[in-house]
């Protein structure tokens, strides 16, 4: 009995070393710098001595009176036309749209199950929890339908 008290105690003694992870620091041809730990990612890239400290520096910011949103994007970035976008828009509407459809559709369908469901009653279950088990995947279903429809209904809102 002692040596099963013992036993746990080396185990945890032998089996903890400290965590010691190879952390290579990688440049890339345009001057960007990567930090990682995998060993093949970290090819051609220098491994970092262990007893270095680590310091994060925030982002450098951008030049005054522009925001991330009015701030000079590169001139080789494509640029749409005001009525691409508003094509692109309908159309991803008009998808999203018979989504929501279908997807209503669905729900009534699970609906009219769940409900069949329910009004049956077997002898076998006279456990209730038999019969709150039989009709969980139906309300599963009811469920994932409903959520499905607030998020389409979300994602046309957000729409332009």
């Amino acid at each position: 009995m002692p040596k099963l008290r013992i036993l746990p105690i080396l185990l945890l003694l032998c089996g903890s070393p400290l965590a010691s992870a190879e952390v290579y620091k990688c440049v890339d041809a345009e001057g960007r710098t990567t930090y990682t730990n995998d060993r093949n990612l970290g090819r051609g890239c220098k491994q970092l001595s262990q007893d270095q400290s680590v310091s994060s520096m925030p982002p450098p910011r951008a030049p005054s009176g522009t925001t991330p949103a009015t701030a000079p994007s590169s001139p080789a970035f494509p640029r749409v036309s005001p009525d691409t976008q508003r094509s692109r828009d309908d159309s991803r509407r008009q998808v999203l749209e018979k989504e929501l459809t279908t997807e209503e559709s669905a729900l009534e369908e699970a609906r009219k199950a769940l409900g069949e469901q329910e009004a049956i009653r077997t002898g076998d279950e006279r456990n209730y929890q038999r019969v709150l088990d039989r009709l969980q995947p139906f309300k599963d279903k009811v469920e994932l339908h409903e959520r499905n429809i607030e998020a389409l209904k979300r994602e046309i809102s957000n729409l332009r």
